[in-house]
């Protein structure tokens, strides 16, 4: 084709490369579901290597020197962004809980601990304004000390460390956060199609707050908790408190928790809304090239200093927003309070009349004294009965305050990185904290062959030995390192009585094996998992494999008094496909919330196809049902399930929601049933691809490796000392 024949304007590479929807299979066929979020974080996308080590790299950082060039980042003020009162304590503490806030106990996802907060959607919430201008602020200390400090852990430690240039004595900081590389695809904020919608389609009801949808803990898309000026938007203290209550209960915060580090949030720093939000360029993921990442930029003004915009709601909250003090307290309630309109239009409560002197200087010219200002959030603190009981308590005892602030604050920035043997550095608190799963240390030197004869001899079916060792591994979720075997919670409240455990069959296999671990010397934690294990190796036997399942002893048994009942209420699996089970029908499909489960796991896909393969014809389903368990042979270890799934002599027949039966072509026999999760594994194209692997003939042995190694990894999930 020559010049005169070419056709004029065809771009010579594909528009949006792979960023544009429409190049999507889900935008072109929407309800196929979607395996992304299991291979999302490839370890092609880590530019460090396979190689690298954070917890070795952390090993090399001077963390005095670190602190110190914190303090004094703290203090400097650059040109290109002043800050307020030649400090930036109130930025870096926001960059922090704007973090470690979008944390939620639901499904253990958001939070500070992977630097999610530096990809979208995260870096462009309306809520996260000037978020990136903190980030930037912190690239020459991240650029000096490199790999040594990631940026997870520079983000938590940069709020700590304004804290303690504030004048509060902090609880402890931990470093072990490891970066991710690109956003997070799993976690779900919501279905809004425009940011800071009414939060009405969260809710049941709006005015109910307990009907939040879950697994969200934000009123509304774009937001880490509360809307400030009120429920949508519409100021009423009182409902603004009950939302409070809710959201910050799904974020693992009990009612002093939440006074404390509302009011320690607003101790220092201020609120900006001192121009109009119209003149502030796109947000960072939609700006321009020029802005170089960053967004929200003035394209009329100064835009910075005195006349930055960023909420919308304008002022301090104290007298001294750059000291840790009980000035919050002693403001809200030394004055009364009415409602006004920041210059960028936003709703927010004013003091009535106010001293000269206890009004606080302009960020910039100390000669000049303005209006403090609360929100609505703040006043629910004042309203409501039990959050004004908690806020006067804390009033007349600044000690105290600064202790739960510094507690809940430290809860706030490390509960997302799991147990405290994943913690790092010289300023690790020594004490064990509840909501931090402690499990007393296990035993290594007893005899494993004794312990498996043992098990052998309870003469306890295969199936429900590798059942209980399943669903106390199951609970392990990778969003923020808890649960799983290690700790045997399972013989606990709640996990005992939870309807997914079978509680019968449960306390049956249990009261086998509590004797064995007290014989021998093994803690309950390792007997469950061996026990298993011998399940699996006798399952392979059965189908003609001698195979030893590697096995690690040194799990602990945790205790009733080391268990938060409540919190760990949140971790009851609602369905597990591993086993066929659904609780109820869900608006979300089987497959979906099997995919979930996988994912919290840590699990990709071919391994999820190897253990549900593996599983079916173990005979493991829950309640004992016969859906999936395509084989004749129950109890062996086959590859039986792919090999029905995949035989064209059956048809596929729907007779329920979430039931099928599979029929013999020629006679239209019923020769199994099957649920949504089982036929997935063959309607899937990806799926099915692995299952077509497992159903070959030449594949059996490898099927049987392919299982344990994957039912190893589910085992061992939570054992941080194994890495």
């Amino acid at each position: 084709m020559d010049a005169k024949t070419k056709p004029a304007g065809k771009c010579p590479v594909m528009h949006g490369g792979n960023t544009a929807l429409g190049q999507s299979v889900t935008q072109w066929w929407p309800n196929a579901l979607n395996l992304d979020i299991l291979h999302q974080h490839d370890t092609k996308t880590n530019p460090l290597g396979k190689s690298f080590n954070y917890r070795e790299e952390l090993k090399k950082l001077d963390v005095d020197a670190l602190k110190a060039d914190l303090r004094a980042l703290m203090n400097e003020s650059q040109e290109w962004w002043p800050a307020d009162w030649g400090s930036y304590v109130g930025m870096m503490a926001r960059v922090t809980w704007h973090a470690a806030g979008s944390y939620r106990v639901t499904d253990g996802r958001g939070g500070a601990n992977t630097g999610n907060q530096r990809f979208a959607p995260l870096n462009s919430w309306p809520d996260n304004v000037n978020t990136d201008k903190g980030r930037r602020l912190l690239w020459p200390i991240k650029k000096k000390y490199g790999n040594k400090i990631s940026w997870a852990d520079l983000i938590a430690l940069a709020g700590t460390m304004a804290y303690e240039a504030a004048g509060l004595k902090t609880f402890g900081f931990a470093f072990g956060r490891e970066d991710i590389w690109h956003p997070e695809k799993d976690t779900y904020w919501g279905d809004e199609k425009e940011w800071l919608a009414p939060s009405d389609g969260r809710y049941g009801d709006v005015t109910k707050p307990d009907t939040l949808a879950n697994p969200l803990a934000a009123v509304q898309m774009g937001l880490i908790y509360v809307n400030p000026e009120g429920v949508n938007g519409k100021s009423d203290p009182l409902a603004t408190a009950a939302q409070m209550r809710e959201t910050f209960a799904r974020m693992g915060m009990n009612d002093e928790e939440t006074v404390a580090l509302t009011a320690g949030g607003h101790t220092i720093g201020k609120s900006h809304g001192n121009g109009s939000a119209a003149d502030l360029s796109a947000d960072p993921e939609a700006a321009g090239p020029e802005f170089q990442g960053l967004g929200w930029m003035n394209t009329k003004g100064r835009g910075i200093g005195r006349n930055t915009v960023v909420s919308g709601i304008e002022g301090a909250w104290t007298t001294e927003p750059t000291k840790w003090d009980n000035g919050f307290f002693k403001m809200l309630f030394g004055h009364e309070w009415h409602l006004v309109k920041s210059p960028a239009g936003a709703t927010q409560w004013e003091p009535i009349s106010i001293a000269e002197e206890d009004k606080p200087v302009d960020v910039e010219d100390p000669s000049i004294r303005l209006m403090p200002m609360m929100t609505d959030a703040d006043m629910a603190l004042r309203v409501d009965p039990i959050y004004r009981e908690i806020s006067l308590k804390f009033k007349d005892d600044q000690a105290y305050f600064s202790d739960v602030f510094a507690r809940a604050w430290f809860k706030l920035t490390h509960r997302d990185m799991g147990p405290k043997s994943r913690y790092i550095g010289p300023d690790v608190p020594a004490e064990d904290l509840i909501w931090q799963d402690p499990i007393p240390a296990g035993k290594t030197g007893y005899d494993v062959k004794a312990v498996k004869a043992k098990i052998a001899a309870t003469g306890l079916p295969v199936a429900e030995l590798v059942a209980t060792a399943w669903d106390s591994a199951r609970t392990y979720r990778g969003s923020d390192m808890r649960g799983g075997a290690n700790g045997a919670r399972i013989r606990l409240a709640p996990q005992k009585d939870w309807e997914a455990n079978e509680p019968a069959r449960l306390a049956r296999v249990l009261a086998a094996l509590e004797p064995i671990a007290a014989e021998t010397g093994a803690s309950l934690a390792d007997v469950i998992v061996l026990a298993g294990n011998y399940g699996v190796e006798q399952a392979a036997k059965a189908a003609g494999f001698e195979i030893e399942v590697p096995f690690a002893p040194g799990r602990g048994d945790a205790t009733a008094e080391q268990t938060d009942v409540e919190s760990f209420a949140v971790l009851e699996p609602l369905a597990d496909g591993f086993r066929n089970f659904q609780k109820k029908d869900f608006v979300v499909s089987p497959e979906e919330m099997l995919l979930d489960r996988t994912q919290l796991m840590g699990l990709t896909a071919p391994e999820a196809t190897v253990l549900i393969g593996g599983l079916r014809v173990i005979g493991t389903n829950y309640g004992g049902t016969a859906h999936g368990v395509f084989t004749d042979r129950v109890g062996a270890l086959t590859t039986d399930f792919f090999v029905t799934l995949t035989d064209m002599a059956y048809t596929w027949v729907p007779t329920g929601q979430n039931l099928y039966e599979i029929r013999e072509r020629k006679s239209g026999a019923t020769k199994f049933t099957a649920t949504r999760v089982d036929l997935v594994f063959g309607s899937n194209s990806i799926l099915r691809a692995y299952a077509e692997v497992y159903a070959q003939d030449d594949n059996q042995e490898k099927f049987v490796h392919d299982f344990v190694a994957a039912w190893t990894k589910v085992m061992n999930a939570d054992r941080f000392d194994l890495v």
